[in-house]
């Protein structure tokens, strides 16, 4: 018997020599210490560290040195800044989103930066409201964008805005206010509500969200009777509701379809070593066990399905979403330039016509012409922040002296500047409704252009959105004592204008003669990148009026 047990000891020892040498082998960590310096956004970093404390524990060897991976914090957007300065100190970068790499290829550093190399997770843009206001959105707001676009609407008066405050996120330092901006222009543009969004984007402008956990803070913070809806991920909402608020928040699903967070990887370093050790880090993320880790912290899978911690009790729809088609990197890229030029600031001076005819009444209505006008104008300050820049000049012939077909009303200044101890907004207010039209009044179109040019060109502000509005009943120019002809005007606009500081005009005529003077009118619009608009009735200028400051957030590059 001592025999068979000698050897039997024997075998054992053989085995576990030959299980050391190879555990040995693979976990050789002779060589000291591989450092992989990995940044993620906040919202999936709390679980990639916890991945990463797992993978360290099981002493993952390269070239004999084993890899510790230590997970930092940064935001999507900061950590693509310092990428496109060349500045960042990562190996391995976990951002929120795609859409921030393709918004961030479209700079002029963009072309530098690495290209993705898949996705860990992923998670929706949804509504959020609060579970105890979610019941009573029924009747004032149904899920969709849609519906968001027409409640921050502030032209839309007698829309869902009356009953529910819109909050969102800012699309150019979140990524899931990102997605909401691209995810309800493409359903506005579907939905033939372009102008809605207009009006939507300048109202939400000036009140974000700094970030996902203001926002969804906020939400029980209530405005009047107006009920707070918000826009973020869907796990943003998971985490919140970990930290069992008073009021839970509930996740909305638009009825569109909408975007996800994907999640991205991309691998920074150049290092031989530490390229080895990224590649195999990346591939532990992709273990069933690391994917339990990130469903469990409120994640979904790459294919879109829910874990045990999205469930209908917890406030959300376990079920995949409807996915809107992602944005190409050029929509993405148009997008943003449109939010950065909508934060630029306005600087906007009107010329108003108040020739003769303005007098004339508005078939259908108790009012003329300029009656109709100013209530528009006045209606359309309330898309503007305090912090535009605006005034007014009314036009006709021989308004201030002799010869001179134009005359100031109002500076142009920031609309909350006090002048004469009213703001700069109620001074335009007040004067649009004390103008009246000239009776003899002709209609001094070109030289009015002109001076008004020639003025805003001078004092153009780099960082605002530059802009000569007119309104004009005629059919041009109609001045009996000369003055600056078509041609020349156009010749003056064509040498003046600089794309590199865009001055652009919009021009909106109205009136049975407009028409007559559409191709002039055209031409002096298109040589500032502008555009011109022929209304049929006056009162299809308050669209015009819409879509002209649609159009000048992407001006001069709107056709491109």
């Amino acid at each position: 018997m001592l025999v068979p047990l000698a050897g039997a000891v024997a075998l054992a020892v053989l085995l576990g020599v030959a299980a050391f040498v190879i555990f040995n082998r693979d976990h050789d960590c002779s060589g000291g210490k591989l450092a992989l310096r990995v940044v993620a956004t906040p919202d999936i970093q709390p679980a990639l560290n916890k991945i990463a404390g797992t993978y360290n524990k099981a002493l993952h060897s390269i070239d004999s040195k084993c890899v510790e991976v230590t997970v930092a914090k940064e935001a999507a957007a900061r950590t693509a800044n310092a990428l496109a300065a060349g500045k960042v100190s990562a190996d391995f970068w976990v951002a929120d989103s795609s859409l921030l790499m393709e918004s961030m290829r479209a700079t002029e550093g963009g072309a530098a930066l690495p290209q993705v190399e898949g996705s860990i997770a992923t998670s929706p843009v949804v509504l959020a409201a609060a579970k105890s206001a979610a019941s009573k959105l029924s009747g004032s707001l149904q899920p969709s964008w849609v519906s968001m676009i027409s409640a921050a609407n502030v032209a839309n008066v007698d829309g869902p805005g009356r009953k529910v405050r819109v909050l969102a996120l800012d699309p150019q330092k979140n990524s899931a206010g990102l997605a909401a901006l691209l995810a309800a222009a493409g359903t506005a543009k579907a939905a033939k509500q372009d102008k809605a969004l207009v009006g939507a984007l300048k109202e939400l402008s000036g009140q974000l969200a700094s970030d996902s956990t203001a926002l969804l803070a906020s939400l029980t913070v209530k405005s009047g009777s107006r009920v707070p809806v918000g826009v973020t991920s869907e796990q943003a909402i998971y985490a919140h509701n970990t930290k069992k608020p008073e009021v839970p928040v509930v996740a909305l699903y638009p009825k569109e379809g909408t975007l996800s967070l994907d999640y991205p990887v991309t691998i920074l370093t150049k290092d031989p070593q530490v390229l080895k050790a990224a590649t195999d880090f990346k591939q532990a993320l992709t273990a069933e066990s690391a994917k339990k880790v990130l469903r469990d912290a409120g994640f979904r899978g790459t294919d879109g399905k829910a874990g045990d911690a999205l469930s209908e009790d917890k406030g959300f729809t376990p079920e995949t979403p409807a996915a809107l088609d992602p944005p190409d990197g050029a929509t993405v890229a148009r997008m943003v330039q449109t939010w950065t030029r909508l934060n630029l600031g306005t600087r906007l001076l009107t010329l108003l016509d108040v020739s003769g005819t303005m007098a004339l009444p508005v078939p259908g209505t108790n009012m003329t012409r300029m009656q109709a006008i100013n209530r528009i104008a006045t209606e359309g300050l309330a898309l503007f922040p305090a912090g535009s820049e605006m005034g007014l000049w009314s036009f006709s012939t021989h308004m201030d002296g002799r010869g001179k077909d134009w005359k100031e009303l109002v500076s142009v200044g920031p609309l909350s500047e006090s002048i004469n101890g009213a703001t700069r907004k109620e001074q335009l207010v007040r004067t649009f409704a004390q103008l009246q039209a000239k009776a003899t009044g002709d209609t001094g179109l070109n030289d009015t252009i002109k001076a008004a040019y020639t003025e805003l060109t001078r004092t153009f502000q780099e960082d605002k959105v530059n802009t000569l509005l007119i309104l004009t009943d005629g059919a041009g120019n109609d001045d009996p004592d000369g003055g600056v002809k078509n041609a020349e005007l156009l010749q003056f606009l064509k040498k003046t204008y600089n794309p590199k500081r865009p001055l652009t005009i919009l021009l909106i005529a109205f009136g049975p003669d407009a028409k007559k003077g559409k191709a002039q009118m055209e031409a002096v619009a298109k040589a500032t990148g502008g555009e011109a608009y022929i209304a049929e009735n006056i009162l299809q200028v308050r669209d015009f009026f819409l879509q002209g400051m649609e159009r000048r957030l992407c001006m001069p590059n709107c056709d491109g």
